[in-house]
């Protein structure tokens, strides 16, 4: 992301996840401030966010980012009732979690670029949504600062667990910066966890599927946001290996989760998005 820009990869997400709260029934994902924080400056772009049933992988797109939104928030639950009291949303982009928070003792750090923190508060502003005591922004640039020393500095207790959620970063982090981050979290007292959401290499994925593929990373480097990084799963399980355990999800276990039995075409398609949480 270019400096002082937002990004445009975040607010198309929050575009997907307000036109989920409008337009789909019933919905998986709850989010009463996804519409209210877009306010009247993307009123009009929420408007013509695609929903047409004649665009099924731009529903499939939408599913996997509501999909992904609910898994995250299933998981921070459990970890909340086992003990849990710092939660670290990674490239927090327009999430709106931390203002609709039901525990007051949970304290929730959100980690993203300056320049879209700026926009993002801008925003909340606008649509006269609070924020709330419980909650800490934490400007890192993933590339040039050390996550754990902006944490620290930020108030993060390092030897309490915690509860990171890391959704639709990976694919644009170097793989010395996702390691980096996956020490961090992995040397969390035990109860800590994390949720991410990464994505096959174009070489897994069938010959049907690399056109959808390289549509989407056209689009996100036209943006200024490339892709870089992918994983298969026996990769990232490597990767996470000081995690105790892991459950790593595709698309047909997302859908049998998720979106069985719907009248709409609101599912996932493909194989190459995979959803995945690791625990301490």
């Amino acid at each position: 992301m270019e400096e002082a820009i937002p990004s445009r990869t975040a607010l198309r997400v929050a575009l997907r996840r307000a036109a989920h709260q409008l337009y789909d029934s019933p919905l998986v994902f709850e989010d009463p401030l996804a519409v209210a924080i877009l306010g009247d400056a993307y009123a009009e772009e929420l408007r013509r966010t695609p929903v047409r049933a004649d665009r099924p992988f731009s529903t499939a797109l939408r599913a996997h980012i509501v999909a992904r939104s609910r898994y995250a928030e299933d998981s921070l639950h459990r970890a909340v009732a086992a003990g849990v009291r710092q939660c670290v949303l990674l490239g927090a982009g327009l999430d709106t979690f931390a203002y609709r928070n039901p525990w007051p003792r949970l304290h929730v750090f959100e980690v993203d670029h300056p320049a879209s923190q700026r926009w993002k508060r801008e925003l909340l502003e606008a649509s006269h949504i609070a924020i709330p005591e419980n909650l800490t922004y934490v400007s890192v640039d993933f590339e040039r600062q050390s996550l754990s020393e902006r944490l620290v500095e930020s108030g993060f207790d390092r030897s309490a667990p915690a509860f990171f959620a890391w959704l639709g970063v990976v694919p644009y982090l170097t793989l010395k910066a996702f390691r980096s981050t996956v020490e961090l979290m992995a040397s969390q007292p035990a109860g800590s966890g994390v949720v991410l959401d990464y994505g096959l290499p174009r070489a897994a994925l069938p010959p049907q599927e690399r056109l959808a593929h390289d549509s989407l990373a056209s689009r996100v480097q036209l943006a200024g946001e490339p892709f870089q990084l992918f994983f298969t799963p026996e990769e990232i399980a490597a990767e996470l290996c000081a995690f105790r355990t892991l459950e790593d999800i595709g698309s047909a276990e997302i859908n049998a989760r998720y979106f069985s039995e719907r009248d709409d075409q609101l599912r996932l398609l493909g194989s190459g998005g995979r959803l995945l949480s690791a625990w301490v």
